[in-house]
């Protein structure tokens, strides 16, 4: 059995994914960023948490540089959200759950 996690996806996945009707929370994130690290297992336990009420996924700014250009993110982690395909707020820096989580909830 394994564990709801935050998925990984690719910027050409993105637009895609916003379309839907579940809130949408998207991990700016780099492997060599320790901040990052602190806020990946909170991504994860969002991910398990929020199970069919959200949609929580990372993407990995080395590889994707076109979505922090487009929602001119200039430091990670961010945190960006999105309701009906529409950025609501971005959370720059490490948050606690609670944060993440009351962010989610005001969407849904």
């Amino acid at each position: 059995m394994s564990a709801t996690v935050a998925e990984y996806v690719q910027e050409n996945e993105v637009s895609g994914l916003l379309s839907g009707d579940l809130p949408v929370i998207i991990d700016c994130t780099a492997s060599w960023c320790g901040p990052c690290k602190l806020v990946s297992p909170i991504m994860d336990q969002l991910a398990a948490n929020y199970t069919g009420r959200a949609k929580v996924l990372k993407l990995d700014v080395d590889t994707n540089k076109a979505i922090p250009r487009e929602y001119k993110i200039k430091s990670i982690p961010a945190v960006l959200l999105f309701k009906n395909g529409e950025l609501v707020n971005t959370l720059v820096g490490v948050k606690p759950y609670e944060e993440y989580s009351a962010e989610l909830d005001a969407l849904i």
